[in-house]
């Protein structure tokens, strides 16, 4: 007959669906940081050790850096003048829920970066509303236009809100006025960067 050998069960707080299948604390960190940052609840849903605490703020912060940098990057290297305003852009991109890439892709599809900018009114890299409407600052742009999109303003919202990238930019230029115009904006996307860049911890 064979024998069986007992061995004591080992338990570990914390949620188990948090770890990795092979079990391991420390590789956890690596299925955090694949995550959207902004879903993150808090520190403690995520099962680290003490020595390998993350700080999220300064995270997300690093990410936010890491976008605005592929922003201005693009606008650089193409003599854009909107180089500069990558932050703005992703700052408004959060606050109204909107891609991080959608503003700059619609700039330099619509204006390329501010070098064509509409002529009979200040202000407006976006062509929005048929270049009729001007801004006093090219902020002040970025903030109006990314407001609409996300659908947060009552006058619009019935355009925009809770519609996917593709939905947004077909009700802003839609297809029987440029057929190609929603592809053409997202290909510009995905050459400014990817909808969720890496970043690492600082050591």
């Amino acid at each position: 007959m064979e024998s069986f050998i007992l061995l004591p069960v080992i338990t570990i707080s914390g949620s188990i669906g948090s770890l990795p299948p092979g079990g391991s604390i420390a590789a956890t960190s690596q299925i955090v940081f694949s995550q959207k940052l902004n879903n993150i609840k808090s520190v403690s849903e995520v099962a680290l050790a003490p020595e390998q605490a993350v700080d999220f703020e300064a995270l997300r912060e690093k990410e936010k850096q890491a976008k605005a940098d592929a922003i201005d990057v693009y606008f650089r290297a193409r003599e854009m003048p909107l180089s500069g305003f990558g932050m703005k852009m992703v700052e408004e991109a959060e606050r109204n829920e909107l891609d991080w890439r959608l503003l700059p892709a619609i700039a330099a599809r619509e204006s390329t970066g501010g070098k064509n900018a509409c002529r009979k009114v200040a202000h407006n890299p976006f062509g929005w509303n048929s270049c009729k409407t001007g801004f006093d600052s090219n902020e002040e742009a970025i903030e109006i236009v990314a407001k609409n999109l996300g659908g947060n303003n009552p006058k619009t919202k019935k355009y925009y809100a809770e519609k996917s990238v593709k939905g947004i930019l077909q009700a802003y230029n839609p297809p029987h006025i440029v057929a190609n115009y929603a592809s053409q904006v997202i290909r510009i996307m995905n050459t400014i960067g990817e909808e969720n860049p890496s970043v690492t911890p600082n050591a």
